[in-house]
């Protein structure tokens, strides 16, 4: 059996010179506010990896309530969401990230968020895509107000 899961996250821009995607750090001219780095991608695919189990979402295993959580780096919600599917007898067999941002220009810096997702997942490079879009303009996205990203994962049996 596999399972498929979506997430979707977003953030809006605040105090900050720069933003965390796909557990990269990336210069820009706001940060994102947000309870922990408010890093979208990895919220997005913690929460596409606990949709496929049927585990609830980030919110459930993070709440945004507990100050243990205040800055905490978002690889942690990552790695949370993998041993959970590993108990469960799955591993990430691929995913597929889009990030709807006007700016920071991402193009440069998604070969690092490739890199460093797979790592995260123990995964080859070539299972994970990261594509970067604009709003063109519109809604929140398209003024400048924050930036989204959604997953979409695929879990495998563990072999």
């Amino acid at each position: 059996m596999i399972r498929i899961g979506i997430g979707y996250d977003s953030h809006r821009f605040g105090l900050g010179d720069h933003v965390m995607l796909g557990g990269v750090h990336v210069p820009h001219t706001h940060g994102l506010v947000s309870h922990s780095d408010g890093d979208a991608v990895l919220h997005a695919l913690t929460d596409a990896i606990l949709g496929a189990l049927g585990a609830g979402d980030i919110g459930d295993h993070f709440p945004d309530t507990d100050a243990q959580w205040r800055g905490a780096a978002s690889s942690v919600f990552v790695q949370h969401a993998v041993t959970l599917a590993k108990e469960q007898g799955f591993v990430v067999s691929n995913l597929d990230v889009v990030i709807l941002a006007e700016n920071p220009k991402l193009g440069p810096q998604k070969a690092s968020m490739v890199a460093r997702i797979a790592e995260m997942l123990d995964i080859s490079a070539a299972r994970v895509s990261v594509k970067a879009k604009t709003n063109e303009k519109m809604g929140f996205v398209g003024r400048h107000e924050g930036l989204a990203a959604m997953v979409n994962v695929l879990l495998a049996p563990a072999s």
